[in-house]
């Protein structure tokens, strides 16, 4: 009988490089926000993949940028903490985007470290071969890519048996039928965020935080009940967030509590609000409620 192996992987790559939607991808099931817009993800989020001879325990972080406030260097040490702290880097590469200077950089010192790294060209549904073969050219004596559509699937079968050839014999970390480490309000906070982002300007969503106050079960479990609120910087916002006779507010909550009962497995009854908090993003007190704070 094999051994059994387990690994803890760490998604890393610029902002919208498809982390998010990868994790979602080899773990069958939503467990990260998805959004359109540069660094949805703020934690580590943890997705667990369990198979009968292994676990890998897949790690997405924020997209590595340059910190502008007390929010973005959170961001940024979770990045650089979490390379730190796990058996394998996976790191992403926009194809549509092409390798920045930054990125060939970033994975010349990766190359470095112990600890192996398996490259993803990520969104080749969306690049013609012409364009692919220039993509090699820039990599070449940098990486040797796996080629990767999160959004189709193409490539994950091939990814999932490279990574397991770099596991190492060990304990299963997690029970079988867990697929992630955050707790339910973690959940509830990141599905009204998604929505939020999707339906909110290009500005303000890096200017909103989700507090999840109470989640409270109801009648033997089938029923939730969720009390959160929305922080937002600017009186001007508050007004955009809720929308006119509080419709924009509505679709947001309507959304995400839907998507809330698919992954809860119940009925959930949602209160949302929105209050202003001037620049929060700099206010360690804030950060700490929210989530976005180790101390």
């Amino acid at each position: 009988m094999a051994e059994f192996k387990s690994g803890f992987i760490a998604l890393i790559g610029f902002p919208n490089a498809g982390k998010s939607t990868l994790l979602n991808r080899l773990i069958g099931r939503k467990v990260a926000i998805v959004s359109k817009k540069p660094q949805t993800t703020r934690t580590r989020i943890c997705g667990v993949l369990t198979k009968k001879d292994y676990q890998m325990v897949f790690v997405d972080t924020p997209g590595i940028h340059k910190a502008h406030n007390r929010l973005d260097a959170y961001m940024e040490s979770v990045v650089r903490n979490t390379m730190h702290d796990v058996d394998i880097i996976l790191y992403l590469l926009d194809a549509k985007m092409g390798i920045r200077e930054e990125e060939a950089d970033l994975l010349k010192k990766i190359s470095k470290q112990k600890i192996p790294c398996v490259v993803v060209l990520n969104k080749i549904d969306a690049i013609d071969d012409q364009r692919l073969n220039e993509l090699f050219d820039q990599l070449d004596g940098l990486a040797r890519p796996q080629l990767l559509s999160a959004k189709t699937g193409q490539g994950t079968d091939e990814l999932l048996v490279l990574l397991e050839r770099y596991l190492q014999p060990g304990p299963q970390y997690y029970p079988d039928e867990m697929l992630s480490d955050q707790p339910q309000a973690v959940f509830a906070g990141e599905l009204i965020r998604e929505k939020a982002l999707k339906h909110l300007g290009k500005e303000i969503p890096h200017g909103i935080g989700i507090s999840v106050e109470r989640i409270a079960h109801e009648t033997d479990k089938k029923l939730m009940s969720i009390d959160a609120t929305i922080f937002c910087e600017r009186e001007s916002h508050k007004g955009i967030i809720i929308g006119k006779g509080g419709l924009r507010l509505k679709k947001i909550a309507s959304e995400a509590r839907r998507d809330m009962e698919e992954l809860f497995s119940c009925k959930v009854y949602l209160q949302l609000w929105v209050k202003v908090k001037q620049d929060w993003r700099n206010q360690h007190s804030v950060l700490k409620i929210l989530g976005y704070c180790d101390e």
